[in-house]
């Protein structure tokens, strides 16, 4: 049979759904269990591999059931061969990117929550394609399962060898799909699932202040990063328009009640642009609105898109950018520079090749 003929999405599917298919399937509940370790444990993405099913259940999974939910387009890995994007087919046609950091104890994977972006941030490849729709769980964990697989596959001695870090950073604004991205969390941070811990994740946000509430009060400890990217509404809006709905004092605010509520550091990332958001008096001025927040500042070389009149700050002028930040007492960190040759910046890659694929107009 067809994949796209197979209805039962299984990586879609929470343990209580996944249990109560296979009850309606006739079989046992615990039978549900051993399923969900094939799928997030061994990695299975072939029923015939599961051994301790019944052939019964095994042949209803081949015949009515899909695991794999990616298809792979197209990949790029750097010159140093730190950095692999890959751009993911879905069931439908969207594009998605996720991006793998390989550093010497730890594999850091950055996933996308949505196809395309509904933000507008102008300096963004992502926002230049508009919002598409919300990834399901099952396509958000898929983009961890995939890279894991090959993880354990290449088990290079001396390299971590498994995925041990996460950020939700890809395409997509992640507390835009807040449903879908919590039931794919839960997934991952499961012992009886994918088993990684809570802290070794972190979900970035543009700022939707009722979102970062409803994050304060969730139960797992993952980490949250605001894109902040300027101190004022004056140049924040223009950068990143949901500035206008939610302006940065009302911004910081539900950042200060989140660290109130969880008692966690929360981050800020801040694209250094050169000429528009790297100067001194800029500096000062988000030392000022970040005093007393127990925060930490990821400032990011910019991964400058092809045509856009955004581009990195000099390192003299991000140096002294830091430097004024530490100076206040706001810790601070450049963030290393990943993938530049490879288009690593969000919706990059998938831009190239829409542009390669894409007939010229008649």
């Amino acid at each position: 049979m067809n994949q796209a003929n197979r209805s039962i999405r299984l990586l879609d599917l929470s343990p209580d759904a996944l249990r109560a298919q296979v009850v309606a399937w006739d079989q046992p509940a615990y039978r549900a269990d051993q399923l969900y370790q094939w799928l997030y444990q061994r990695l299975a993405v072939d029923p015939a591999e599961m051994s301790n099913l019944p052939a019964g259940l095994r042949d209803r999974l081949a015949q009515e059931a899909q695991i794999e939910l990616l298809t792979p387009a197209a990949e790029s890995i750097s010159r140093d061969g730190h950095t692999t994007k890959t751009l993911f087919r879905l069931h439908d046609g969207q594009l998605i990117e996720t991006v793998l950091m390989r550093y010497d104890r730890r594999n850091t994977l950055c996933i996308s929550s949505q196809a395309g972006c509904a933000m507008g941030c102008t300096f963004c490849a992502t926002a230049q394609m508009g919002l598409q729709r919300n990834l399901t769980p099952g396509e958000i964990v898929a983009q961890v399962l995939y890279f894991e697989r090959g993880l354990r596959q290449q088990g290079v001695t001396g390299r971590a060898p498994r995925v041990s870090n996460i950020v939700v950073m890809g395409m997509g604004e992640p507390l835009a799909n807040y449903a879908n991205l919590w039931q794919s969390l839960r997934t991952l941070v499961d012992p009886a699932g994918f088993g990684l811990g809570a802290r070794k994740i972190t979900v970035s946000t543009v700022g939707l202040v009722p979102a970062i509430d409803r994050f304060a009060e969730e139960e797992l400890q993952i980490n949250l990063a605001v894109s902040l990217h300027a101190p004022n509404d004056a140049l924040r809006a223009t950068l990143v328009p949901i500035n206008q709905r939610y302006p940065i004092a009302e911004l910081i605010a539900a950042c200060r009640r989140y660290v109130a509520r969880t008692h966690r550091r929360i981050s800020f990332e801040y694209a250094m642009m050169a000429g528009i958001n790297d100067s001194p008096a800029l500096a000062e001025e988000l030392a000022a609105r970040l005093h007393g927040l127990l925060c930490h500042v990821n400032l990011i070389p910019l991964n400058p898109v092809v045509g856009s009149p955004f581009q990195p700050s000099r390192r003299a002028d991000v140096d002294a950018f830091v430097a004024i930040l530490e100076a206040a007492g706001i810790p601070t960190t450049l963030r290393v520079r990943r993938g530049i040759d490879i288009d690593a910046g969000c919706g990059q890659l998938r831009a190239r090749v829409a542009a390669r694929t894409t007939p010229p107009p008649a």
